[in-house]
Parts: C-alpha cells; sequence; structure tokens
C-alpha cells in the first residue's frame, strides 16, 4: 500500500505549522538540516503526535558506528531511517540488526544529483550505467537484511524486480 511522506524541509516552526493544517499526515520526513537545527527534541514532538517519524539522515560509516546511530534512532521511536548503500553488506547487516523489528531501514543507492560519468569517476570505474548500480546496490541491501531501498521514479520497476514483493520502495517528491 503507498502512503505519503510529508518532508518537512523547511524550519521547525513552518513545519510546525504546516503539520497543524493536515492532521491525516501519518508521516513525516526529518533531513539532516532540520535534524540538525532541532535534534532528538523534534522527534521526540513528532511521535509524541502520533506521526510516523522517517529519519533521512544516509549513515555512511563503520559498521559499529552506524548500529550505534540506529539504536539511537529506534529508541526515539523513528519508524524508518536511511544509510547508504556503499557503507557495504557489514554496514548494512550491523544497521538491519540494530534497527529490530520497529525501524525500517532503507539504503540510498545512486543519489539523483550523479550523473554516470561523476558517479564512476567517484567509484573509480569507467563506463558506468546508473540504472545497474543502482540495481546491483539494491541486491547488496536485500541480502543485508535491509527493509528496502530509496529510490527515484524511474527506478522503481528495476528495484521491485530486485527487492521482491514486500520490500520498501521510498521515491521521494518531484518539485
Amino acid at each position: 500500500m503507498a502512503e505519503i511522506i510529508v518532508a518537512l524541509d523547511l524550519p521547525a516552526d513552518g513545519a510546525r505549522r504546516l503539520l497543524d493544517r493536515l492532521p491525516e499526515v501519518r508521516w513525516v520526513k526529518i533531513g539532516s538540516i532540520l535534524f540538525g537545527r532541532e535534534g532528538p527534541a523534534l522527534i521526540r514532538e513528532l511521535t509524541g503526535r502520533g506521526l510516523k517519524v522517517f529519519l533521512d539522515l544516509k549513515w555512511h560509516d563503520i559498521p559499529n558506528t552506524v548500529a550505534g546511530a540506529v539504536e539511537g534512532a529506534r529508541d526515539l521511536g523513528v519508524a524508518m531511517a536511511t544509510v547508504h548503500t556503499l557503507g557495504g553488506v557489514a554496514m548494512m547487516q550491523a544497521a538491519a540488526k540494530a534497527a529490530g523489528p520497529g525501524l525500517g531501514v532503507v539504503g540510498v543507492t545512486v543519489l539523483t544529483s550523479h550523473d554516470a560519468a561523476g558517479y564512476g569517476k567517484t567509484v573509480g570505474r569507467d563506463g558506468v550505467v546508473l540504472l545497474d548500480e543502482v540495481r546491483r546496490l539494491a541486491r547488496s541491501a536485500r541480502e543485508a537484511g535491509l527493509r528496502g531501498i530509496v529510490c527515484s521514479p524511474l527506478e522503481v520497476a528495476a528495484v521491485g524486480q530486485e527487492l521482491g514483493d514486500g520490500s520498501w520502495r521510498v521515491v521521494p517528491g518531484i518539485r
């Protein structure tokens, strides 16, 4: 079942006013800018309103550090959080294990700001096909036990083939 996640990509006071005008909202996304300014207190406030929080911080670090961050998010009541799949299988496995049953960890594969040449330069390979990279990283996420993947609308079908039924596909809105 598809659900809408409202991205709170604005200052906290504006986010509160928006949520007051949208009482039917069930999910909200908190990114690194808002989290950096408001921290865990805002997450506690939002979960206290009965909202499911998607914490989009795209963790990419050693497995132990990412597991600790995921545990912190889980303890705050976060419902979904992101890790970078380029952090590797061990890191993703640690994140999935730390999440437990209540927190869905989803993987970020290739950032939409990358083009093939720039991504290829970043990973040290020529002739990169971005959709192939997304599929490869989605398979790694599935094997590591992540709940799903963040993907563009153009990648939904390909990611679905890699992940199978029951996996989450989180698709950011188009501006």
